[in-house]
């Protein structure tokens, strides 16, 4: 389902609650402490029960002046894991408490897995929590960039949480594993070293950047897809699957919407998840991501004490990131996979010169690996019998 009638801003329908904004990990490529805005060395390292009540109370809210009947609720940082397991707890309860009854609340925690136990687990299984967690691949792939700030390795105390994450007793809230592809690891090792802690799902996510930014293995000079080169083998290995145990974000998305369904990822395609975030201060800010672009990018300037996410919602710069995907750049116009890339992230649009007035940084990458898959989904469509019809791309 696309964004509708543009001229009303959309509800938010996902939260994502910066429980503790600091982390036990210095990941090189991190958007939120190695990029260009630098505002969470000025924030407290968690939010205070004040804060998480006004966060809930605002929540409840929004949800009842908007009839909405489920909502969704990230437990994100920073690393969340370091807020402690009661303070997890209080957040959860203060949000459902203040939730109309009937109303869907699904919360999720986006962790890096060093410190998950059997004691978050039990928290997080007795409370209904998804569980994702960040992994690089098998052990050189992760520690590569994913180490301690005093140059610790942190893949086995990781894998340790992913093999207790997917034992029987705590499988049903295992949501998965999030990747950030690097270009200096092999995708098929990286692919299998993922699959051997049996995810229900990968997410394999282009690094962020942009055209002021730039992602690495990126030259504006240079017709190189560097990015697809590395996806596409993993995509055949995975299609190719006798049984498929797994999901892959990007690709069930591309598939997805070629035969005119919905994306799953704001990666990619002409719907948004309607997300806000709030950081451990109270600040009310658009898309994350957007501090890979500028200074301040994703500040709106309210706060939950004293502020709704109404007046969140129309904010220019909130407005201007729900039209993206039905404003996509001009130099877009005409593209065969329009449809389906939707310009890419917004964040991944950024110049200096003008905004996001322009194509992404991943374009190449996008452009190869959406008609690769199609081509591939379509002979194998062609071959039955009775073919569904692939969304055509205009």
């Amino acid at each position: 389902m696309g964004l509708g009638d543009l001229s009303r801003p959309l509800p938010f329908r996902q939260f994502v609650v910066k429980i503790h904004g600091w982390c036990d990990l210095a990941c090189d490529y991190c958007y939120v402490y190695e990029h260009v805005d630098q505002s969470w060395r000025g924030r407290p390292r968690a939010m205070s029960d004040a804060v998480v009540d006004a966060t809930a109370e605002r929540i409840g809210a929004h949800v009842r002046a908007h009839d909405l009947l489920s909502v969704r609720v990230i437990l994100h940082g920073g690393e969340p894991l370091l807020a402690g397991v009661a303070h997890l707890r209080r957040t959860v309860d203060a949000v459902r408490a203040a939730v109309p009854a009937g109303v869907d609340v699904g919360v999720s925690v986006q962790t890096n897995g060093v410190r998950l136990d059997r004691e978050f687990l039990e928290l997080f299984r007795d409370r209904g929590v998804r569980v994702g967690v960040s992994l690089d691949g098998g052990l050189p792939a992760h520690n590569r960039r994913r180490r301690s700030a005093d140059g610790r390795e942190s893949f086995p105390r990781v894998a340790r949480a992913l093999t207790l994450l997917g034992a029987e007793e705590y499988r049903a809230v295992f949501g998965g594993i999030l990747c950030t592809i690097d270009l200096a690891n092999d995708p098929l090792e990286v692919y299998r070293g993922l699959l051997a802690f049996a995810p229900p799902l990968i997410d394999l996510r282009l690094p962020h950047g942009n055209w002021a930014h730039p992602p690495p293995g990126h030259d504006p000079r240079r017709i190189a897809t560097p990015y697809a080169d590395w996806l596409l083998p993993v995509f055949d290995e995975w299609y190719a699957a006798p049984r498929r145990t797994v999901g892959i974000r990007l690709f069930d998305s591309i598939i997805q919407m070629l035969l005119g369904g919905p994306s799953g990822t704001e990666e990619i395609g002409t719907t948004r998840t309607g997300a806000v975030v709030v950081d451990t201060d109270g600040s009310i800010q658009g898309s994350d991501t957007l501090k890979t672009t500028l200074p301040g990018a994703p500040e709106t300037g309210l706060n939950v004490l004293a502020d709704s996410f109404d007046d969140a919602l129309v904010v220019p710069s909130v407005r201007a990131e729900q039209r993206s995907t039905r404003t996509v750049p001009a130099a877009c116009a005409g593209c065969d996979v329009v449809d389906v890339c939707g310009g890419g992230l917004y964040a991944h649009r950024f110049h200096p010169s003008n905004g996001f007035a322009n194509r992404s940084v991943h374009c190449r990458d996008l452009l190869r690996v959406i008609r690769y898959v199609r081509g591939r989904v379509g002979a194998d469509l062609a071959a039955r019998s009775a073919p569904p019809t692939l969304r055509p791309l205009t």
